[in-house]
């Protein structure tokens, strides 16, 4: 029985890998050529001043003819604003929008949000952080194209600077899966979340859904919840092209990356019931897989088990190597097994923990 438990679930993972796979399989027209849409992008800042010296350059740099950058100053108390009107002064296509806190909207990045959607001067909008920055002067060329027919809201990766620390891999390795899972979404229903740095969609669409309304009490979420209202199987697009991503310079400590993890865990009961089940399902059935699959190396003839793992691993190296190199991820492939299962026991250690005690969103 515990024997064919794990032919089962080590199905369900492959199965899981290949779906994976097909996000770097779609149809891509060769002749598709932006339109030059006007652009506005997005930025939300908070006490972001030294980060915005660093990152905004990178963004007045893009070869794009028609785009204004709307920068989001959600009641900074550094040098936030003063950093913005600096760049103002030398850039024409820069606006600043300088958030004051309101009792009913103490601090919420929702509220700050759709005062820099309003705002802006044109319908498309592509958000991204000031902690981050386009690895090409052509990001903005490659997201527009993904607005076309009837692509509304857009998906792009978002990927951490590499740094030589286990964390650092950890990181990215999780990263990239979550990217895998939820492009991979698209093609049969709707993704469940959007990375902060890299993500659009038209104005008109956010109106539609009434912005953020319906989840403006919940203080996290703002993309992953947008996306539940708004998202259909038919006006969500992505890309993964090279000149599309944008890095992040990770600085934040293992600590806090593990706590935003527990706040996204309980963030995911807002998804749609067929989100929560395939994320649960790919953790739990990994899980079994592993934890029954060593335990029969010693209790079932060695070889069978061991040729259904290393046949797990294989495709599992084949399917995340080529991402990573898509990506621009480097190394991971050559830490996979210990990532995969140094990942599994902190998703396991993270829903203890939520289990002990619930954070807030």
């Amino acid at each position: 029985m515990l024997f064919y438990i794990v032919v089962v679930f080590a199905a369900i993972q492959v199965l899981y890998y290949l779906y994976f796979s097909s996000i770097f399989f779609k149809p891509i027209n060769k002749e598709i050529e932006s339109d030059e849409k006007p652009i506005s992008v997005i930025i939300f800042a908070k006490n972001s001043g030294d980060l915005l010296k660093k990152n905004l350059q990178y963004i007045l740099d893009q070869e794009y003819p028609i785009f204004e950058v709307v920068l989001i100053n959600n009641y900074s108390t550094d040098n936030t604003i003063e950093v913005l009107e600096n760049f103002k002064e030398k850039n024409k296509n820069i606006s600043i929008i300088d958030v004051k806190n309101t009792e009913a909207f103490w601090g919420s990045k929702k509220y700050a949000l759709t005062l820099g959607i309003k705002a802006a001067k044109y319908n498309h909008l592509i958000f991204t952080s000031a902690n981050s920055r386009p690895i090409s002067k052509n990001w903005l060329i490659e997201m527009s194209k993904t607005f076309r027919d009837k692509k509304t809201i857009i998906l792009g990766y978002q990927k951490f600077k590499v740094k030589n620390s286990l964390s650092n891999i950890f990181i990215r390795f999780h990263n990239l899966l979550l990217a895998l899972q939820n492009f991979s979404f698209i093609k049969t229903s709707t993704p469940y979340m959007a990375f902060d740095a890299n993500f659009g969609y038209e104005r008109k669409t956010f109106l539609k859904v009434k912005g953020f309304v319906n989840h403006i009490k919940i203080y996290n979420g703002e993309n992953d919840l947008f996306l539940k209202d708004a998202a259909n199987t038919n006006n969500v697009n992505y890309t993964v092209t090279s000149d599309s991503l944008v890095e992040i310079d990770l600085s934040t400590s293992f600590r806090y990356w593990f706590i935003e993890q527990r706040n996204k865990l309980i963030l995911q009961k807002q998804y749609k019931f067929k989100h929560r089940f395939a994320i649960s399902l790919f953790w739990v059935s990994k899980m079994i897989f592993f934890v029954l699959g060593i335990l029969l190396l010693f209790i079932y003839p060695w070889k069978i088990i061991l040729s259904i793992l290393i046949a797990y691993f294989l495709i599992s190296y084949i399917v995340v190597g080529f991402s990573a190199k898509k990506l621009k991820e480097p190394h991971i492939i050559f830490f996979l097994p210990f990532l995969e299962i140094g990942l599994l026991l902190i998703q396991f250690t993270i829903f203890i923990a939520n289990l002990i005690a619930k954070p807030k969103i």
